[in-house]
């Protein structure tokens, strides 16, 4: 222990050495202090943020429910392949394949006859044609909760003076020589990618159902399926890309790495039309890495407003013509972490005055375009000015590197794209609709657990894109895949926009 000095045996000048050295001590210590605090605030913050949020096991590798998976994946992939080659090479003889034996449908089945008959049974040559038989073949149908069977019969007319044979086509169908319906193919996709089942799941539905249809063969339906309906989800990018707002944003999704029992980080990007919009429509891009390249090349010649967070894979894409929109709700995602935290004043007052603007916009959801941005430059305007006041003044007043000057830093650094929607009412004030359609990426990882390929990734996003559009159109997914994929092997490619979900009507409803 220091013994004190005696302060009578000082002089002056010893005094006032003393002073300054314990003054500085003293500076040093209140240094060190706030430096202790500050860290303590910044581990506070993290603590709360990450019991907020749920992680993945750390370990990337495939157990051996994942691995189980991976045949169905490949299968598909296969079959798309294979499609995608056979149209390619369709004018070029091929050598005739051998089809496997297929199992006879079950006979317990209700079954509806549709009959093919020709339009006419008058020969050319002006005899009467006789019928001399028919040809049978049969389809597996599904309604949601029912499995039935559709048998076509084909009747055989032949005249007996020039011996030709007459038969009505069955029209034709995404797999012609299959056992599938479109309405069975609907329920595939609808089952895999909407309500998150995998194949070996409904492989086992297939089979309490009585019918042996291995999982190999779903795949290669799906596989098939995700080539036909391309078409579809390219010409409902170019329509997206028509509109001047657009949201974007992007969720991580395990990719297993080709060659190797283990997954990497890849990402689906989404982008859409935004609530408010006459068309709605979200197209997902699937991609290996979150490299902005991906955002550039999905918006190539496309110059709007962008509605997004703060990613630098963006930033590019702003030197080229796209206008920021920034999302009120990250910034306010901020002050909600840190108020969580550690119960901050300063978060609270912000949350209040950003519940504000929220409350006006409330109040604006039904207006028109021009009503809206009205009641915006005369209400939200001054609100917005005076949070950037108040934020100026608090961050003076807070240390550098606290969690506090965090948050209020990145609406400071972003406060121009911010307030831009105040001058657009067809703009929205945060990028929370978009979220809205990552969700089913979210709630699909626990289910299906990783893509197998890029292939497979980009299949899931166009079939997605399909489902999901649907949606925000008000129809039942089912029941537009199942009219599509009737109507798509005869419709004219030049029509295909007659398809997308926003233009198309249930038949019924026509």
């Amino acid at each position: 222990m220091t013994t004190p000095p005696d302060l009578n045996s000082l002089d002056a000048d010893q005094l006032r050495q003393l002073a300054a050295q314990l003054l500085a001590e003293s500076a040093e210590k209140e240094k060190r202090l706030h430096n202790q605090q500050l860290l303590n605030d910044k581990l506070k913050h993290e603590l709360a943020i990450l019991k907020r949020h749920h992680f993945g096991e750390s370990s990337e590798a495939l157990n051996t429910h994942q691995a189980s998976l991976l045949d169905e994946l490949v299968g598909a992939d296969i079959a798309a392949v294979e499609m995608e080659l056979a149209g390619a090479t369709e004018s070029t003889p091929q050598p005739a394949k051998r089809q496997p034996k297929r199992s006879p449908l079950p006979p317990e089945l209700p079954r509806q006859i549709i009959e093919h008959e020709p339009e006419h049974t008058q020969c050319d040559c002006g005899c009467q044609l006789q019928r001399i038989g028919e040809d049978i073949s049969e389809k597996l149908d599904y309604t949601p909760g029912t499995f039935t069977v559709e048998r076509h019969v084909r009747g055989k007319w032949a005249c007996k003076r020039c011996e030709s044979l007459t038969q009505a086509p069955i029209p034709p169908q995404i797999i012609d020589k299959g056992i599938p319906t479109s309405g069975l193919l609907a329920h595939l996709l609808i089952a895999k990618y909407a309500d998150h089942l995998p194949l070996y799941r409904q492989e086992r539905i297939f089979t309490r159902a009585g019918l042996a249809i291995s999982r190999s063969t779903l795949a290669e339906w799906v596989g098939r399926c995700g080539v036909a309906l391309q078409p579809l989800v390219d010409a409902l990018r170019e329509e997206l890309l028509q509109h001047p707002v657009l949201h974007a944003d992007e969720t991580p999704v395990p990719m297993l790495a080709p060659g190797k029992k283990k997954t990497h980080r890849a990402y689906i990007w989404a982008y859409c039309s935004t609530s408010a919009a006459t068309i709605k429509a979200v197209v997902y891009d699937f991609a290996e890495t979150r490299v902005g390249a991906n955002a550039r090349t999905f918006l190539e010649g496309w110059q709007g407003k962008l509605v997004c967070d703060d990613y630098s894979g963006y930033k590019a894409g702003f030197k080229q013509g796209i206008t920021e929109i920034g999302c009120m709700a990250h910034a306010r995602r901020k002050f909600y972490d840190l108020h969580a935290a550690n119960k901050s004043q300063i978060a609270e007052q912000a949350l209040q005055l950003i519940q504000q603007l929220y409350d006006i916009e409330r109040e604006a959801k039904g207006l028109t375009v021009a009503a809206r941005k009205q009641l915006r430059e005369q209400r939200s305007k001054p609100l917005l000015d005076s949070l950037y006041q108040w934020l100026i003044t608090h961050r003076q007043k807070v240390l550098n590197g606290s969690a506090t000057a965090k948050a209020i830093d990145y609406s400071l650094k972003r406060w121009q794209a911010l307030t831009r929607y105040c001058g657009d009412g067809g703009v929205p004030i945060d990028n929370n609709h978009v979220e809205n359609q990552i969700r089913p990426w979210a709630l699909g990882r626990s289910n299906w657990l990783f893509a197998g390929s890029l292939r497979s990734g980009q299949r899931a996003a166009a079939i997605m894109s399909l489902i999901q559009s649907a949606k925000l159109n008000g129809h039942d997914p089912y029941a537009y895949l199942k009219e599509v994929m009737q109507r798509l092997p005869i419709h004219r490619a030049s029509a295909i926009g007659e398809l997308l979900p926003h233009n198309w009507a249930p038949a019924a409803k026509v």
